[in-house]
């Protein structure tokens, strides 16, 4: 094996409220490959790169980068370091540029002004020699994801990254980014830089990746040249079971409409469409799936329809009601379950437990009042029902919601709306950043909900996910639905992928069956 680069040796770190995250974990990077993080939520992986960032410092343990004992109390000491980490929420300022976004924190000086002429030229000198192509001038707004995600590279190489960190770096790419950025690792790679890969995509660990940590209840299950384990043997040792992601399907028929969307336009700044014309229905016992690149009016969409919009042309029906300014209180009463996209800011409240979470949707109903006082015992009840279920991993249902692993958080947040018998469940990325396990789970609830004539939206940047429970599928791409497919199973991850980066589209009468029309 190559010469190790970086070692952690017996990494221990116990939160102040008991939660072990890591326990005598050792990791070990060998200089110059590409490896692999893998474990359920709430493994402990995410804690062991925040060690090694310096964002967490860790209880017991020591970090060894070269042969010589390190300790890194903040980012800018790992950065110092030549350690780099891109999240799976990009950090950078959307309102300005590449360059200005490159040299933040070291900005280039011409007297005491910026210069930014200079912050432009070492963008575009980093970009040549990373193959990293993008344009300095360009505000990050106006960017694509994968662009978004170069500029977020590039900014840690720019900072002298040799060792690369990257949390979920494919969650939001179509195939044929995630393509043009694993040969851009490879590049890295052979210019003498070392990778971690944090990912629940294993087919993408089998294709990239040089060897895998394996992580479980926070402590190390092995580590492997990725050649002498298959995904069932990765899974297997992260879930402690065998998880199979391919569901059957009862083909139908499906009942009635119960979500309807006519000729629906929103328009932005500048008087942009974010919506344009947007026909679609979803009928009983139905999944729809919505493709497209993040930014191209998916979000805009289920806001629309969770009341988000009523200055929104067109109409918005549920069950033939016209919901249009209807706030989101009145929409939920007509029977909507909504899994937000964002489970920290939209989906739940940190700071508050398991079962006021639980109840937040809740609590205004006769059933779950006794007198002028919540019947709190019916309540615990339910909500133990929901954890045992989803299999939460917690201390019970008055532990803060906001110290659940992200995972772990996302389980609760799709227990409640899927226990509130809905009539049409929106569900927004209900598995982003979930292991497989969680995701069989949350699979195999939303199969559930649909086989008891519940009308269901989905919409995932998860290309394996959508087209396996989706019935039938649109595409959106700038605003617009450009595809739709009643068998989306026949459907290539790659075919999907021209539709969404809009090398393709549909005409009109094809796109017009998603409304059945």
């Amino acid at each position: 094996m190559t010469e190790i680069l970086l070692e952690m040796r017996n990494i221990t770190k116990v939160y102040p409220n008991g939660v072990v995250a890591n326990r005598d974990v050792n990791f070990a990077l060998a200089e110059g490959e590409i490896h692999a993080v893998a474990g359920e939520n709430g493994a402990g992986k995410s804690t062991l790169m925040k060690i090694l960032f310096g964002m967490e410092e860790p209880g017991t343990g020591e970090i060894y980068l070269r042969g010589s004992k390190v300790r890194f109390g903040s980012p800018q000491d790992a950065i110092g370091a030549g350690i780099g980490m891109v999240h799976q929420h990009f950090m950078l300022v959307p309102s300005f540029t590449v360059a200005e976004n490159m040299i933040l924190g070291m900005e280039p000086r011409k007297g005491v002004a910026v210069d930014y002429a200079e912050a432009a030229r070492i963008t575009r000198e980093y970009a040549e020699k990373y193959n990293l192509h993008v344009d300095p001038l360009q505000k990050v707004e106006n960017l694509t994801v994968g662009m978004k995600q170069k500029v977020e590279i590039l900014k840690a190489l720019v900072r002298g990254a040799k060792i690369l960190i990257l949390d979920e770096p494919t969650a939001v790419l179509t195939p044929q980014e995630t393509a043009e950025l694993f040969e851009e690792l490879k590049l890295l790679k052979q210019d003498g830089h070392t990778i971690v890969f944090i990912s629940h995509k294993l087919k993408e660990v089998k294709a990239i990746c040089d060897r895998i940590t394996i992580m479980r209840a926070g402590r190390t299950e092995g580590v492997f040249p990725i050649g002498e384990v298959s995904e069932q043997d990765i899974t297997r040792l992260m879930v402690g079971r065998d998880v199979v992601l391919k569901y059957e399907k009862d083909p139908g028929p499906f009942g009635k409409p119960v979500l309807r969307v006519r000729d629906l336009s929103l328009a932005g700044p500048q008087s942009k469409l974010l919506l344009h014309g947007i026909q679609l229905s979803v009928r009983e016992g139905e999944i729809l799936g919505v493709a497209g690149v993040e930014g191209n009016g998916q979000s805009q969409l289920v806001e629309a329809v969770m009341g988000r919009f009523p200055e929104a042309a067109g109409a918005i029906e549920i069950d033939g009601a016209d919901i249009s300014g209807l706030d989101i209180e009145s929409i939920r009463g007509r029977g909507v379950a909504y899994i937000p996209e964002d489970r920290m800011r939209q989906g739940s409240a940190g700071e508050a437990s398991i079962l006021d979470n639980v109840i937040s949707t809740r609590y205004k109903r006769k059933e779950w009042n006794a007198g002028p006082l919540l019947n709190r015992k019916k309540m615990w009840k339910l909500t133990e029902s929901m954890i045992e279920a989803f299999k939460v991993k917690t201390s019970g249902p008055a532990q803060q919601i906001g110290m659940l692993s992200g995972g772990n958080m996302q389980k609760v947040v799709v227990a409640r709306e899927s226990f509130s018998e809905p009539r049409l469940l929106i569900s927004e990325q209900p598995t982003r950043g979930v292991d497989v396990g969680a995701a069989q789970l949350i699979h195999r609830k939303l199969l559930e909900l649909r086989k008891e004539g519940c009308a269901i939206l989905l919409v995932s940047a998860d290309l394996n996910e959508i087209l396996e429970l989706s019935d039938s599928l649109v595409v959106m791409y700038e605003g617009e639905i450009v595809a739709y497919f009643d068998k989306p199973s026949e459907l290539s991850e790659q075919e999907l992928g021209l539709y969404m980066l809009g090398m393709k589209r549909q005409d009109a009468e094809q796109i017009g069956r998603a409304n059945h029309v």
